[in-house]
């Protein structure tokens, strides 16, 4: 028991700074949105527009960069520190590939935009701007997510925590510059926060660098050229080890969007209430996404350091700590699930339907942290290929068609509206978390050599 207790206390240790950075990151969203809201509703409408193309794109690449963190862990296990900075050097170039292409696919998202229907022109062109200046910080975020993913492999979170508040702090005023036209700069409303926005993640990306490259503890994490070039057999590694994760993220994200399309045409109170719940339970989701970071590093670590015990411990020490936060924040939702309906919205009918979907909200919460924590796992696990496959089945083949079939159709029962899809995402993410312990024990079962064999790899 005591082993399980001291893992506990590491596995929060590394969790608690990764949530204040994502609460640093969601604090600038609603930052951008308030004060573009200030300006017009059209300029409000133009950044929750282009944010729903940018946030797909970027967490394709910030998903892609997320292998580092297991090779960087497991390297620091193994005693083989020596190796880490030639993997974030490719990791490096392997961000560089995908900033490149995100940015391409930003440009010419106007055609995506104006093939909306019944979308407003002046929207639509306020929206393509907003993208094409935030375009521009994809580099920028990526970087540092190359930056930041090599120190939580070295089990340091602190660094990005303290970035991510450095970001907000700086996104204010230079929000306030471009936004309204301070210092001599145009007033470009909405489009100002896309350049806000993308200047924030180019001092994120140097204050880390900056961090990395001055910090003592990491002297040993450096290379003596000042150039490598790109080495196919590692950056084929990495994306290899990536790229369903990026896949996995991308097809969550896209699935809540197309959620949002299809509840669209049900009427103005069923939108509010749907993005009402929609919002909270996503500010709930950053405990045990946070949890599964420090999953992902404790696992590398533990299989660097070749005890595959100590791995399996960590592994069932993070879903019981996130079954623990599950539990609380459900409490927490039910109890007080109209009081924070509420902060969003006073017309009644909004409010009532806000906090009967918090009830469905507290309920896929605990299938929520089990089945990102086990993403965070196998991660660690260098598992990456059955994420994908997991998350494919149960959000697009399970999850969506369900929730399809209860909400908009009265094969099964009456139509339920948005509730019907709330019922669709317990059902996914409870065959998700099924099939995330299923995994989980079938890898441990392996032998001690296949294990390490594979996280070697």
């Amino acid at each position: 028991m005591q082993k399980y207790l001291t893992e506990a206390r590491q596995l929060l240790a590394l969790a608690i700074p990764v949530i204040l950075a994502q609460v640093a990151q969601t604090a600038m969203g609603f930052v951008d949105t308030v004060m573009a809201g200030s300006v017009s509703a059209t300029d409000m409408a133009a950044v929750a527009v282009g944010t729903s193309i940018w946030l797909p794109a970027i967490l394709f690449g910030h998903g892609l960069l997320l292998s580092l963190t297991p090779v960087v862990a497991q390297y620091n296990g193994s005693g083989r520190r020596d190796r880490v900075a030639y993997q974030v050097r490719q990791a490096y170039w392997l961000a560089t590939f995908a900033a490149v292409l995100i940015m391409v696919v930003l440009y010419h998202a106007g055609f995506m935009i104006r093939a909306m229907q019944h979308i407003d022109p002046a929207l639509a062109d306020k929206a393509e701007g907003y993208l094409h200046a935030l375009l521009w910080g994809a580099p920028g975020y990526l970087f540092f997510q190359v930056a930041r993913n090599q120190c939580e492999g070295l089990a340091k979170t602190k660094p990005g925590m303290v970035m991510g508040f450095l970001g907000l702090l700086v996104n204010i005023p230079v929000n306030y510059i471009f936004i309204y036209g301070h210092f001599g700069m145009p007033a470009l409303g909405g489009v100002g926060c896309g350049v806000a926005t993308a200047s924030v993640y180019w001092v994120m990306f140097i204050s880390m660098k900056f961090w990395v490259g001055r910090t003592h503890s990491l002297g040993d994490i450096r290379l003596n050229s000042r150039f490598s070039k790109p080495d196919t057999r590692v950056l084929w590694r990495l994306f290899k080890l990536g790229l369903p994760v990026a896949l996995a993220l991308f097809f969550e994200v896209t699935l809540f969007a197309v959620v949002a399309l299809l509840v669209s045409p049900l009427g103005t109170v069923k939108v509010a209430g749907h993005q009402i719940a929609l919002n909270f339970s996503s500010l709930m989701f950053v405990l045990p996404m946070s949890l599964g970071v420090a999953a992902t590093i404790r696992v590398g670590f533990r299989l660097g350091q070749q005890s595959v015990e100590d791995a399996r411990v960590a592994s069932w020490t993070a879903q019981g700590v996130g079954i623990c936060m599950a539990l609380l924040t459900a409490l927490f939702t039910i109890t007080f699930r109209e009081h924070i309906a509420l902060l969003y919205n006073d017309n009644p009918q909004v409010v009532t339907l806000a906090a009967h979907l918090m009830l469905l909200a507290a309920i896929y919460q605990f299938s929520d942290s089990i089945q990102v924590i086990g993403s965070g796992i196998l991660r660690g696990y260098k598992d990456t290929r059955s994420i994908f496959f997991i998350t494919f089945i149960a959000y697009w083949l399970l999850g969506l068609p369900s929730g399809y079939l209860l909400a908009l159709t009265d094969w099964v029962v009456a139509p339920m509206g948005p509730a019907g899809f709330w019922v669709g995402f317990i059902i996914g993410l409870t065959s998700s978390a099924g099939m995330m312990i299923w995994r989980m024990r079938h890898l441990q079962k392996q032998s001690a050599e296949r294990i390490l064999a594979r996280a070697a790899h």
